[in-house]
């Protein structure tokens, strides 16, 4: 069955555009709490990150699962990967997150956690939406959910986090940038990598509202590019939005992307025999990191673009490390999903246990030459069955031969066709790019 509003990542789009109106969140409260109810008495933790319109879709979203008569745990600005864990430790029915991730302040969505801290599985996403045809209805008023906040929310994942690591790591000496993005970690990642021991400094927390990912974050570094430099720091950890990506900066000011930092933590855990299974990246991952994996006797497994389909194969492969270029860091041996934080600090423990810089340790992996450009559109459009496309895709494919990969997708979270070109010869790679946009724009 395809789901009407279900993406690769929840729910997502622009804040007041249908569905992301406060009419469909009361709808959709009283959905999930219709779901949850049946399973018998329990509460469902909802948290939200830093953007203006969490605030009324909190308020919507608990008065709809009053209404069903299912009882909500309030966590405030609180990172994805956060709600997760409280979801799993305090055995609730369900955790909400209300985030659009690393998209502007304008945008927002919705995601859900499982009991066990994990994505919902498919068959529990249908039966929420087949509630959104139904008209809803409201228990008696004795039996009405009721809604506290759980204050020590912050504080419970923040030791979660140091506890991912062993006791004995000490990260005194260690100088970092840690750039939050204006999101969820505002108050959370300073207090982590502070108490382990760092030397930190603090960028883009100050949370207002709208300034969340805006010239910050994971998915634009250059302002911690240029704080890392200027404090002669000796890396950058940048979180986005809602916490659930890591990009890092090394000391020259490089970018170190989520392949890399993959890449060291699997040859971390290889090193300490800690390595569990294949690595589980996607169809984007760089070439060059299943060849430096193959190096070291290490197998790749390409999942689907999303973290949830990296998530299936992890365990389907009883893998322990998987991710995506973009951030999206699963250590599986730790917790339940990707986590920002959680990951740089393997990246961290790496670093003080070699004695090698982080320029040191991305530099034991070359990556090929990447181009990926995005092509915005209007209404969906079936790449496979489009007739120019797929003529430009099997040229590129031809001229590229064994020596580079073209992979045309769908966006699950935004309307964009994404191109993607990968080989040893940039200039190549860059023209195929081009090409494969143009032929895109004159399919659609």
């Amino acid at each position: 069955m395809t789901k009407k509003f279900f993406g690769t990542d929840g729910i997502r789009g622009t804040v007041g555009k249908y569905p992301i109106t406060p009419d469909v969140f009361l709808k959709l409260g009283w959905a999930i709490g219709q779901v949850f109810a049946k399973e018998g008495k329990g509460v469902v933790l909802l948290g939200k990150d830093t953007r203006i319109s969490g605030y009324m879709f909190e308020s919507a979203l608990e008065a709809g699962l009053s209404a069903a008569g299912v009882d909500t745990r309030l966590l405030g600005p609180m990172p994805t990967p956060g709600i997760a864990y409280l979801t799993r430790t305090l055995r609730a029915k369900a955790g909400i997150v209300i985030s659009a991730s690393h998209n502007p302040y304008y945008d927002n969505g919705i995601k859900f956690f499982s009991t066990e801290g994990t994505k919902l599985p498919d068959d529990l996403e249908h039966q929420i939406e087949s509630y959104l045809d139904k008209p809803m209805t409201t228990v008696d008023s004795e039996k009405l959910g009721k809604a506290q906040r759980l204050a020590d929310a912050a504080g419970r994942y923040i030791e979660f986090c140091k506890a991912s690591i062993a006791s004995g790591v000490d990260f005194n000496g260690l100088r970092i940038v840690v750039d939050c993005a204006n999101g969820a970690t505002y108050h959370i990642a300073p207090h982590v990598f502070t108490e382990v021991g760092a030397e930190v400094v603090t960028i883009a927390a100050e949370p207002n509202g709208i300034n969340i990912n805006e010239n910050c974050g994971a998915t634009q570094p250059e302002q911690l590019k240029a704080a890392v430099i200027e404090y002669r720091a000796d890396l950058g950890i940048a979180l986005d939005g809602d916490g659930d990506r890591l990009i890092m900066v090394d000391h020259k000011g490089e970018v170190v992307d989520g392949d890399e930092l993959i890449f060291i933590i699997a040859k971390a855990r290889l090193a300490a025999d800690e390595l569990q299974g294949p690595v589980i990246g996607t169809l984007m991952t760089n070439l060059g990191m299943e060849h430096a994996l193959k190096k070291l006797d290490v197998k790749l497994i390409r999942a689907n673009v999303g973290d949830r389909y990296v998530m299936e194969l992890m365990k389907k492969h009883n893998s322990g490390i998987g991710g995506e270029g973009s951030g999206h860091i699963i250590c599986l041996d730790k917790t339940t999903t990707g986590d920002g934080i959680v990951a740089a600090l393997q990246v961290l423990a790496e670093v003080k246990r070699s004695g090698k810089t982080l320029h040191a340790l991305k530099s034991e992996m070359s990556k090929y030459p990447q181009v990926l450009l995005n092509v915005r559109i209007e209404k969906k459009i079936d790449i496979a069955k489009s007739e120019v496309i797929q003529t430009a895709v099997k040229l590129a494919e031809k001229i590229l031969a064994d020596k580079g990969r073209v992979l045309l997708r769908a966006s699950g979270t935004e309307p964009l066709i994404r191109v993607m070109v990968e080989g040893v010869d940039e200039a190549e790679v860059t023209k195929q790019a081009n090409l494969l946009v143009d032929a895109v724009k004159k399919a659609i």
